[in-house]
């Protein structure tokens, strides 16, 4: 028969595993530095120009919800499911997608695929056809929204671009986000590229990274 210390050590090697196996990651992203307290639970954001990003994590199973204390007034964000999310401080509009392996790795791109780009962009940035199926996302400002399960994927945030050499396969998923106002001002540059003619294809698609808000 076993000892009653060795059924306690079996409970408690079942309660780490079960904990260990449930937890949040909440990228924040604002336009001005992230104050957090101790808690990781309570924000405060002022006015600002300039990108900022903060990983808050968040072991065990149960919801985890942010106070907000930010120029647009005090309101909280809550995460219930374990996983990845993107909570938006900024006073822009967030939008994001996830990245096929791969697909950053060519510089240049000819006229239908920047027509298709044009396409996808415009309709991202009004918030169309956006749903977890298809792993986009539309985050209004003060709002936030679960990206995935895997809180290992990477993600990149505004003005920033993933660096050609990146180890895609170091990581299970890759996501990239962009402001509004970011996206507006790539679909301009798109728009103008495509009026290039057949002769003048293969343009380099629009590198934003600066406006920093």
């Amino acid at each position: 028969m076993k000892s009653a210390p060795y059924y306690l050590f079996l409970i408690l090697i079942t309660v780490f595993a079960s904990c260990a196996s449930h937890g949040k990651k909440i990228l924040v992203m604002a336009s001005s530095d992230i104050q957090v307290d101790p808690t990781q639970k309570n924000i405060t954001v002022t006015d600002g120009t300039t990108h900022h990003e903060k990983e808050l994590e968040f072991p065990g199973s149960d919801p985890v919800t942010l106070t907000i204390q930010s120029p647009a007034g005090k309101y909280t964000l809550e995460a219930t499911e374990d996983g990845l999310y993107v909570a938006n401080l900024k006073p822009d509009t967030l939008v994001g997608s996830y990245q096929h392996v791969g697909e950053n790795a060519d510089a240049k791109i000819g006229q239908d695929q920047l027509k298709q780009k044009l396409d996808s962009l415009q309709k991202l940035v009004q918030g169309q056809n956006v749903s977890a199926a298809n792993r986009n996302y539309f985050i209004l400002p003060g709002k936030i929204a679960k990206v995935g399960s895997d809180t290992k994927a990477k993600i990149f945030g505004p003005y920033t671009t993933i660096p050609g050499g990146f180890d895609a396969g170091s990581v299970p998923e890759i996501y990239k986000f962009y402001s509004n106002k970011e996206v507006r001002t790539i679909i301009a540059s798109l728009t103008e590229m495509t009026k290039f003619k057949p002769g003048e294809e293969g343009q380099s698609a629009p590198d934003n990274t600066q406006d920093k808000k």
